[in-house]
């Protein structure tokens, strides 16, 4: 019998577990010897912070990051098919979800492996469920491109199809670069279309706050070097005959 690959969300910022970690869950983690983690580091601060059963020294842990070749995901579902259950832990949040291990997930339900997700924070969904915007039809887009003229032409496209559909959009970037897409967003958008930032979710210091873009001009929050999650939302494009 092959054992099951457990989901395991992780805090998006230091902050109480019991805010964010149901106890069932902390509880089901803490019996597991088996891990598939991004960062060792990390993961061994999380096993220690949810009180692992098992000394960090006996856990067994490897390691699956964007840089994990795709013929090496085999091999980590090893102890799955010797019978273990195995954790798979995000570096922040859940795991698959704009993080490495989707491909991993996908190979494991070829092999009749059971996946069993758990409830945890969601930087995306979170940021969604504050914002005002759409709910029902939303569309997660990752990365902008990097280059500033596909950037623009990015920007300007999620706009005309958020109006067309009435769907909210939703984008990250690599926090360093965080200020200057702001910028630029408030300088290429209509002033009526919605944005809203959400940064340092679960945070002491969390922001999240939805405004036109007319109203951003007035004032633009630091959010340099600052996780945050995009949600951008037009108003329908006025058709005229």
């Amino acid at each position: 019998m092959t054992g099951k690959l457990f989901l395991i969300p992780t805090p998006l910022s230091q902050c109480d577990l019991d805010w964010i970690i149901p106890v069932a869950v902390r509880q089901s983690v803490q019996k597991l010897q088996f891990f598939i983690v991004e960062h060792p580091k990390t993961a061994r601060r999380f096993l220690k912070q949810i009180e692992c059963k098992s000394p960090i020294q006996d856990i067994h842990m490897e390691i699956l990051n964007e840089h994990t070749p795709a013929n090496e995901l085999e091999t980590l579902l090893q102890p799955l098919l010797a019978g273990h259950d195995v954790g798979l832990l995000s570096e922040a949040g859940c795991p698959a979800i704009a993080d490495p291990g989707s491909n991993l997930v996908r190979l494991a339900h070829n092999k009749q492996i059971r996946i069993i997700p758990f409830t945890g924070p969601s930087s995306i969904l979170l940021a969604l469920m504050a914002s005002g915007l759409n709910g029902q039809r939303f569309c997660f887009h990752g990365y902008l491109p990097i280059d500033n003229s596909a950037r623009t032409q990015a920007i300007t496209a999620l706009e005309k199809i958020s109006g067309k559909h009435d769907q909210t959009q939703i984008f990250i970037e690599t926090p360093y670069r965080n200020q200057k897409l702001l910028e630029l967003i408030i300088q290429i958008c209509r002033d009526d279309t919605d944005l809203c930032i959400a940064a340092c979710l679960t945070a002491t210091n969390e922001i999240i706050d939805t405004k036109t873009v007319k109203e951003w001009k007035q004032e633009l929050p630091d959010i340099n070097k600052i996780p945050t999650i995009f949600l951008l939302q037009s108003k329908p494009l006025q058709v005229t005959t």
